[in-house]
């Protein structure tokens, strides 16, 4: 029995060791103020999303938390000005599942505020079932929402330049694929709700996320806008929540002993918001904040970048 304890103790010393080296995240060095700036952040109340509102918070910024769900946003906009002392933080409604709603969003937000200066696409999610226009909800929410909100604030963006769009993708990304043809008959990027088939699906949606930051970069050029995609880290957040009970079992132990927490996560976010001198990286991938220059070159397929684009208008009613 003694044996058994001293080697599950060497086996977690060595995972925590693990952590510290190869999973070990670097950090925003960035000492940039940002009073007068107005910023977006995606699905801001919770995880990654609401620790880098909280950091644009501290630096000054008016901070625009764009949720669903107003409750648990109204509890993160609370604890963000009690922890910054900034006031200038605000919930405004963004169902991502809905077209709809992401056109609201964007024509409230065009009314009530006169400049945009970031907007960080944070929100992603894992989960079966379908958007209200039909769409499946991993493709509608992880990239067709921000496709559309993107473009909806593209002139105020350009207008209060110099900005940012920053696209919280994954590594995830790396075995990913867009099927076009399934695309078009389907409205999803793939068919199945078990927990590795959503996972699967997750994995398409964010290399969506690293082709359209591609195609955007190239729209955006001789712009005063630029955009950055980017993999967080392995991240303990709750964006697992919707697998099967038994899944979660399984995969809890794996995240408690590898993944690092949402402050880690929002540091390769916060390097592509507010590092100097990155603008001609625009369109780029990064990880621990720096460029990736070994991406997987369907990441940068000029010819899917376009069609995934311009299927993206169709879908939005945009063309």
């Amino acid at each position: 029995m003694l044996l058994l304890l001293l080697c599950g103790a060497l086996a977690v010393a060595g995972i925590f060791l693990l952590r510290l080296t190869v999973f070990k995240q670097s950090r925003c060095k960035s000492d940039a103020k940002l009073h007068g700036k107005t910023v977006i952040v995606t699905g801001a109340n919770t995880g990654i999303g609401k620790t880098t509102a909280m950091d644009l918070a501290r630096r000054g910024a008016k901070v625009i938390l764009a949720c669903r769900d107003r409750r648990r946003a109204e509890a993160a906009i609370q604890e963000i000005i009690e922890k910054t002392g900034n006031q200038q933080v605000i919930f405004m409604q963004l169902d991502l599942a809905s077209l709809q709603s992401v056109r609201s969003f964007a024509e409230n937000f065009l009314k009530s505020e006169s400049r945009l200066d970031l907007l960080i696409n944070n929100a992603g999610i894992i989960s079966d079932g379908k958007t209200k226009d039909g769409f499946g909800i991993i493709f509608g929410v992880n990239h067709l929402g921000p496709f559309l909100l993107t473009l909806l604030l593209l002139d105020r963006l350009k207008a209060s330049g110099p900005s940012r769009v920053v696209n919280v993708a994954s590594k995830a990304y790396e075995s990913g694929k867009v099927d076009f043809d399934f695309l078009k008959t389907h409205k999803e990027l793939s068919l199945g709700n078990g927990n590795m088939q959503l996972i699967t699906t997750y994995c398409h949606s964010k290399l969506c996320n690293v082709l359209f930051t591609y195609e955007l970069a190239k729209r955006l050029q001789g712009s005063n806008v630029t955009c950055y995609s980017l993999h967080p880290g392995f991240i303990n957040t709750d964006i697992s929540r919707y697998y099967s009970r038994w899944f979660r079992l399984l995969f809890t132990p794996l995240v408690w002993l590898l993944a690092s927490d949402a402050e880690a996560g929002a540091q390769t976010s916060l390097h592509c918001a507010l590092e100097p001198g990155i603008e001609h990286l625009s369109g780029h991938y990064f990880d621990q904040c720096s460029p990736l220059t070994n991406i997987d070159p369907k990441a940068r397929d000029d010819a899917t970048s376009k069609k995934l684009w311009e299927l993206s208008e169709s879908f939005c009613g945009l063309s």
